[in-house]
């Protein structure tokens, strides 16, 4: 019965996807607070699904993101601009190098300072 006016028992049409706005020379205007929360929350529901399923470049295994993670991707996809899915992207790939970096690093320096302490400890020294 969708021919039938809602108020009449018809179903209400289905909602297009959102079209970002143009300011009047053309270009889009940025993004609202509302619309960036939307984005971000869209984006922390797809990264848990690439979590989920040991996904850490969305760029390089796209496709595999696309087949296991497809309702939150497209999400993803509809509430943020390309330059911030792209952003985003990467962003998550360099957090976890880094993140894998500082880890390395601070292992090598306790395993020096513990081989400093034994070594102190093994000439008498009191400091």
């Amino acid at each position: 019965m969708g021919w039938l006016p809602t108020w009449l028992g018809g179903s209400a049409p289905a909602q297009p996807e959102p079209v970002r706005k143009k300011s009047s020379d053309g270009g889009y205007v940025a993004p609202d607070r509302n619309a960036r929360d939307l984005c971000y929350e869209s984006r922390d529901l797809f990264f848990e699904c690439l979590d989920k399923n040991d996904i850490l470049s969305a760029v390089k295994e796209d496709e595999k993101a696309r087949k296991v993670c497809p309702t939150e991707y497209a999400e993803f996809e509809r509430d943020c601009a390309k330059t911030w899915i792209k952003y985003f992207k990467e962003k998550r790939v360099m957090e976890y190098n880094r993140d894998m970096t500082i880890a390395k690093i601070k292992a090598e320096d306790d395993a020096v300072v513990a081989k400093l302490k034994a070594e102190r400890k093994a000439r008498g020294a009191w400091f």
